[in-house]
Order: C-alpha cells, then structure tokens, then sequence
C-alpha cells in the first residue's frame, strides 16, 4: 500500500485526533462523545499508518515522495 498522508496533513491528523480522542473520552456518556472518540480514531490510525482512503479516493497524496 503507498502512503498518501504527510507532512503537515499528518501533523493535522495527529492532534486533531488527539483532540477528538479526548473529548469524546471526557463526554463518553453522551452521543457526541461517543462519535468524537470514534472520528478521532478513525483520524490518528489514518495519520499512523499514513494511509487515508478519502484521499486515495479524490487523488490526493501529501507524502513527500519518500
């Protein structure tokens, strides 16, 4: 599989990730909550294995071209 997310849109996903894991973790009593944690999932593994299917999709490569 080639990686298409990098640079700065990896950093994005890392802390919007991070951000989304949190608060969803804080409200995870409520509906939003529970869709945060689960966006925020989806976000940092796209950002980990820096590999995003929206972007395959739409043709869309942020790697360096490492």
């Amino acid at each position: 599989m080639d990686r298409n997310v990098g640079g700065a849109d990896r950093l994005v996903r890392l802390v919007g990730g991070l951000v989304l894991l949190g608060y969803g973790y804080r409200n995870r009593a409520e509906t939003i909550g529970a869709l945060a944690f689960i966006a925020g999932s989806d976000i940092l593994a796209t950002a980990i294995i820096q590999r995003c299917p929206v972007n395959a999709l739409l043709g869309i490569d942020t790697c360096d071209g490492e």
